[in-house]
């Protein structure tokens, strides 16, 4: 994540626009240059403007019905781009003899150009040629349509339309820098817009009577040849009385099946009495007692007579014997009678066969003539759905013929009827001010955005810089406090180690002495004896620091040790010029006993050079004889200043940086990121370091606003010179 402060106050503004003035002045002097050098440079173009006013025309068709509606969103964008269309345009070419005069126009436009104009036009050209080489395949299938073409390609590019909004008026712009063709190409446009509109109409129209037309014929064939079939499918199955014939078939199909159910049931009727006869055999008496056979009126009246003979005989019996005469006529006649109703039972019974036999025929016959007019019906039903299919056809095809034909007459009424209506409510003059370039807006235009632009651009800058260089920021973000600033030196003549002895009035002595009280203000009840000085990378300062904030605290009547515990790259004993043969990395080794501590020609400052650089630094580090050799330097010397490795290289300070009260990192001011700040800071505390504070090294007071430059400039006013230098080598 990129580490930014999140409070943004004017004052901080103000310091940055300050700090990047230069390159805000630089772009605005650029983009208000552009808009200067192009607002004059610029051919100005005079616009004729031509205001019409367009109207859909609603045509009513032969019914008096209206064909659409009155409102149609997609119309009026519709016409726009119509009038803007090459057709339209190539008509006022055509009508206004461009391709011989357009030219001449142009030329007269010229004639008051300024030579700056006259310039940007030639630069103009010259660019349009080359475009025309480089890109030579895609201009030839322009180029070859010849002049005309050119010519509408470039009344289209200034042609502009614009609708009025809220009324029903477009107005027809055209820029050009003559201001009589400005008129009059806005003016004709309206004219060759409406030929085009009726022209389109014209064309519209005689292709849909061409199609309308054969669409009808055919409709005509179609027609023809459905009737045709029709009529005969109506000869061929006598389809004139079909209709009474398919009224009168239900009717009779219903009254057979009244008659088949009667006949139905008078069959199972007789035949459930032939059956009970069959089972009698010849059991007169049993088949008297049936119903039907009892209720034969021959049968009662020869019962009758038999009941009387018998009464008779009954009479006579009483008075006669059984010989007499009487009696046995009496008898004689009894027997007739019996023999007679014997056979008056077997006529009935023959004739109550008979009749069976007869019902089962007639069901039969009923049955038959049933199902035979259930197959006429159906046949009936086929042929008259096959001929309702016919005329079904028959009546389609005369519709769509009737409204063709009837389409065909209105279109023919109605060809030269226009879509739309358009008046020319203000025709174009001569402008006599040009519409382009606008100066005034231009100007003012480029001011915004040249001092907008370069205040953004500053800002922009700033957000990108995620480096140490605000002392507040650096301590909001990173979490530890700033001991001190050290300002950047330029053009001197000694070593920047030398700063403190060499110029003590200087800011850059000055900084160095106010490190030395944040060092001795870090810790509440007493200062650190033991300082580590580290940085997170190389070249960020360091050792210079480690041997100014030396000096200083040498000049406090300390005595002071300095180290140098970078047994990789040492420098500290180049810029004492002491000897390096015998130090740290020989007394770690073993090589050495004792006497390691060298005098400086400092007073009150003493060093402990590196040594030899040893194969294996970190290996030494962590013998036990570094913690007995800080020790004993800590009872001789009031402060001990160890200069180490940077943190994230190598792993020799998280080694050192235990056996010392406090460590100081350095950052390279305007170089050091911070991530890479808060990387090494982590690794210090993850080893157990006690960090007291952070130096911001090499900073340029001219860019910054930590310091009150005009208070420093005038502090450093004896030198000569203009204080910030150059950046430490380490």
């Amino acid at each position: 994540m990129p580490f930014k402060k999140t409070d943004l106050h004017l004052l901080d503004m103000i310091a940055t626009v300050r700090k990047y003035r230069r390159m805000v002045l630089s772009f605005f002097v650029i983009v208000f240059g552009l808009v200067v050098l192009f607002t004059y440079a610029a051919t100005p173009l005079y616009e004729g403007a031509a205001k019409v006013l367009i109207e859909k025309v609603e045509v009513e068709n032969l019914t008096g019905r209206i064909r659409s509606g009155s409102y149609d969103p997609e119309f009026y964008e519709t016409q726009l781009q119509l009038i803007r269309s090459r057709a339209v345009v190539e008509r006022v070419v055509e009508m206004l003899n461009l391709e011989e005069d357009y030219d001449r126009y142009i030329e007269a436009a010229n004639k008051n150009r300024t030579i700056l104009q006259f310039a940007w036009q030639v630069s103009g050209q010259v660019m349009q040629d080359i475009k025309q080489v480089l890109f030579a395949k895609e201009d030839k299938p322009e180029a070859a349509k010849g002049r005309k073409a050119e010519i509408v390609a470039k009344l289209t590019q200034s042609l502009i339309v614009r609708p009025m909004e809220g009324t029903r008026l477009v107005t027809i712009n055209y820029l050009s820098p003559n201001p009589e063709l400005a008129a009059m190409v806005a003016n004709t446009t309206a004219k060759a817009y409406i030929e085009e509109t009726l022209q389109l109409k014209m064309d519209s129209t005689r292709r849909s009577l061409e199609w309308m037309s054969r669409k009808a014929e055919d409709e005509a064939q179609k027609l023809k040849a459905s009737e045709q079939a029709l009529q005969d499918y109506m000869r061929a199955n006598d389809i004139i009385t079909l209709e009474d014939r398919i009224t009168v078939v239900p009717e009779k199909l219903s009254e057979i099946n009244i008659q088949l159910l009667r006949a139905e049931t008078r069959r199972k009727e007789l035949e459930i009495l032939v059956s009970k006869i069959g089972r009698a055999g010849g059991n007169y008496r049993q088949a008297e007692s049936m119903s039907a056979i009892a209720s034969d009126l021959a049968l009662q009246a020869i019962r009758a007579q038999i009941v009387e003979t018998e009464k008779n005989i009954m009479e006579l019996s009483n008075k006669f014997g059984t010989r007499h005469p009487l009696m046995v006529k009496a008898r004689g006649d009894l027997q007739v009678l019996e023999r007679k109703k014997r056979q008056e039972i077997d006529r009935i019974i023959d004739s109550l066969r008979t009749d069976y036999e007869l019902a089962r025929s007639n069901e039969n016959t009923l049955r038959g003539k049933l199902t035979g007019t259930k197959s006429e019906a159906l046949g009936l039903n086929e042929k008259f759905i096959q001929y309702g299919a016919l005329k079904r056809v028959v009546d389609t095809n005369r519709q769509l013929y009737d409204a063709l034909m009837l389409k065909l007459k209105e279109q023919s009424i109605t060809e030269e009827t226009s879509p739309v209506n358009l008046w020319i409510v203000e025709e174009a003059s001569p402008p006599r001010i040009p519409a382009k370039p606008w100066k005034k807006a231009n100007l003012l235009l480029g001011l915004i955005i040249g001092v907008a632009g370069g205040i953004g651009l500053a800002f922009f800058m700033d957000y990108l810089d995620n480096t140490v260089k605000d002392p507040e920021e650096a301590e909001a973000v990173l979490g530890v406090p700033i001991l001190g600033v050290i300002a950047m030196r330029r053009h001197v003549k000694y070593n920047v180690e030398e700063t403190v002895l060499k110029e003590p009035q200087s800011t850059f002595a000055e900084s160095y002495r106010g490190l030395r009280t944040a060092v001795f203000l870090s810790f509440a009840d007493q200062a650190p004896r033991r300082i580590l000085l580290t940085s997170a990378g190389m070249g960020e300062g360091k050792t210079t620091t480690s041997i100014n904030l030396a000096m200083t605290l040498a000049q406090s009547e300390k005595k002071v040790l300095l180290i140098d515990g970078d047994l990789r790259k040492p420098r500290i004993h180049q810029i004492l010029k002491v000897s390096n043969s015998r130090g740290m990395s020989t007394y770690l080794a073993g090589a050495t006993d004792g006497h390691i501590v060298q005098k400086t020609t400092i007073p009150n400052l003493y060093v402990v050079t590196a040594g030899p650089i040893p194969p294996n630094p970190s290996e030494l580090l962590i013998s036990s004889r570094l913690p007995t050799l800080i020790d004993s330097l800590s009872n001789e010397f009031d402060v001990i200043i160890c200069d180490s490795p940077p943190v994230l290289p190598v792993s020799d300070t998280r080694l050192l940086c235990r056996l010392f009260d406090g460590i100081i990192m350095v950052t390279a001011g305007k170089e050091t990121t911070y991530e890479i700040a808060d990387r090494a800071l982590k690794a210090l505390r993850d080893a157990g370091a006690r960090i007291l504070g952070l130096v911001i090294n090499a900073l340029d007071i001219d860019k910054s606003s930590y310091y009150n430059h005009s208070y420093y400039h005038h502090y450093d006013g004896d030198k000569k010179t203009k204080t910030p230098a150059t950046e430490p080598s380490k």
